[in-house]
């Protein structure tokens, strides 16, 4: 008779699991693109409609490839919060350099002479947004930024794509590396991303900043996460350090779970 002991049981295939969990991401992530890009062209609302309301002003900077409408479900919930909330049409599908782009973005903020503006940005669009904050705002017309899914620290894959456009998204990139090492207005900046980003690997943690993992994944789901609106609307919503006594964001540059 056998005494030998029975096989311990196998452990659970982890690395599988995750795979697949960041496939099912990945393609529910592009089918929700498909979606906002669908409703972007349907809906017949224009830039001008979102201009109305007492509260602070509210910037939003699209992606690359994106037009300002592409983020309308999120502009229209914080435009139904009462903050009138700016876009460039000009910027097309933002496919012009960072540098560029923040300075039209600036000339827009002192023709309109905006103050205590809060920057909402998906994607490229928090590169911009940081330039900004950080070369182009001498004065400080923009007081905080709340960044969606972007790439601070570039994308390993940014080296192995065809058009310059996407290349410059590189880690080695002149202008990602001037990002990187300005980490002056870091305090000011949300950085909002998902626990898997099929573009950015390397995710958007941002050092000094108030990071926000979320426990879902993708490049453009995250924008319509109830925890990314809700921080949205907690920034927007903040009044300026000095106005009321207001302090300044975490800066502890620790991602904490997804919250307000």
């Amino acid at each position: 008779m056998s005494h030998d002991l029975p096989a311990p049981p196998r452990p659970p295939r982890r690395p599988l699991r995750r795979l697949l969990r960041h496939g099912a991401w990945w393609l529910q992530d592009y089918a929700f693109a498909a979606w906002w890009q669908l409703r972007a062209v349907v809906s017949p609302r224009g830039a001008d409609d979102y201009l109305s309301g007492d509260g602070r002003p509210v910037l939003v900077l699209p992606g690359i490839w994106e037009t300002w409408a592409f983020l309308r479900p999120l502009i229209a919930r914080v435009h139904d919060e009462g903050h009138p909330v700016h876009v460039l049409d000009s910027l097309g599908r933002n496919g012009r350099p960072v540098e560029a782009t923040a300075r039209d973005v600036a000339a827009y903020v002192v023709e309109h002479d905006l103050h205590d503006v809060v920057v909402v940005a998906h994607s490229k669009g928090g590169l911009i947004g940081k330039y900004l904050m950080a070369l182009l705002d001498d004065t400080r017309r923009v007081d905080r930024m709340v960044a969606v899914c972007t790439p601070f620290s570039g994308s390993r894959w940014a080296p192995w794509l065809l058009l310059p456009s996407l290349r410059a998204f590189s880690p080695r990139d002149a202008t990602t590396l001037l990002l990187s090492r300005d980490e002056a207005v870091n305090a000011r900046i949300t950085s909002i991303y998902g626990e898997f980003d099929p573009h950015i690997p390397e995710s958007s943690v941002l050092v000094g900043a108030d990071n926000v993992q979320l426990p879902t994944g993708g490049h453009f789901r995250v924008l319509a996460h109830p925890r990314t609106i809700a921080t949205v609307l907690a920034v927007a919503g903040r009044p300026a350090p000095g106005a009321d006594g207001g302090a300044e964001a975490r800066g502890d540059g620790e991602p904490r779970p997804g919250g307000v």
